[in-house]
């Protein structure tokens, strides 16, 4: 049986026991509403620093800020009831040193209430991980393709092609050993996906890697089809919303320019018999 079928709140110990069972389902968020959705049917809800590029238009995610991650972290956990949550720790906020990790760590559990924090590196970050973890915080950690790291690569290449691949074996071999709960697997070849799923005692979960993983993730705005222009070649579009909404949008300016919009079922009369029970929004 997956972790989903469990009733009651998910922990990073019960994610770390589906080693090898049911595969972890994983998405992430950024706003309440969205938590409330993927909740019902996810193992972990990611808040990933991709909100910089997904909701404020960063080129990026190296300008995201401790306290945009925070802001978010507060609004996800409000419509988080069961599934584990995890926060991003963004550029800048940890490698310095397991000491400032550990600081800025302990103020994201604080201010949001999430289960775990995740930040991205292999073997450099074993220390930092192993400092987390022995002083009561979960981590999720992050290897392959790192994001943060975007400059050093290059681009968003795939990693561990070649004699590439035992840098990301020996990656995820230190952060598991150094007391991650699970690791995500980014851009890298299939058979390597498989590999190093198949070596390491924790979880893997996979994004743009393989079936073979212990879990999937994707950005939830990503496989909605929320965006035209970005499709990058590993996230099946399992709906189309841009055009829905494009459609909607175009619908309600054709019937605000001819007045069909407001009807009378949207106005009030002054009969005191109208009851408004909708909430105003500004």
């Amino acid at each position: 049986m997956s972790v989903a079928g469990e009733t009651k709140t998910i922990t990073p110990p019960m994610v770390r026991l589906q080693k090898g069972r049911t595969p972890l389902v994983c998405l992430t968020a950024y706003t309440t509403p969205m938590a409330k959705l993927v909740d019902r049917h996810c193992d972990l809800v990611l808040v990933g620093d991709s909100v910089g590029m997904v909701l404020h238009g960063l080129p990026s995610t190296l300008g995201v800020t401790l306290d945009m991650m925070i802001m978010h972290g507060k609004a996800v956990r409000r419509g988080v009831e069961r599934a584990l949550l995890v926060i991003d720790m963004p550029f800048g906020s940890y490698e310095e040193g397991p000491e400032q990790a550990f600081r800025h760590a302990a103020r994201i559990m604080a201010e949001t209430g999430c289960a775990a924090v995740k930040l991205e590196g292999g073997e450099t970050m074993a220390p930092t991980v192993r400092f987390l973890t022995t002083r009561g915080i979960p981590v999720m950690a992050h290897v392959g393709l790192t994001p943060q790291a975007v400059n050093m690569f290059g681009g968003y290449r795939v990693q561990g092609r070649g004699e590439d691949a035992d840098r990301i074996r020996s990656d995820a071999t230190a952060v598991a050993d150094a007391g991650a709960f699970c690791v995500v697997l980014e851009k890298v070849p299939e058979h390597l996906a498989q590999r190093v799923t198949a070596e390491i005692t924790i979880p893997t979960i996979g994004i743009g890697a393989s079936p073979a993983c212990d879990g999937q993730i994707l950005v939830t705005e990503d496989m909605l089809g929320l965006f035209t222009s970005f499709r990058p070649s590993f996230v099946k579009r399992y709906t189309e919303l841009a055009q829905d909404a494009d459609v909607a949008i175009a619908t309600y300016a054709t019937e605000v320019r001819q007045r069909r919009f407001p009807a009378v079922e949207h106005v009030f009369s002054e009969a005191p018999k109208d009851v408004d029970v909708g909430q105003p929004r500004r």
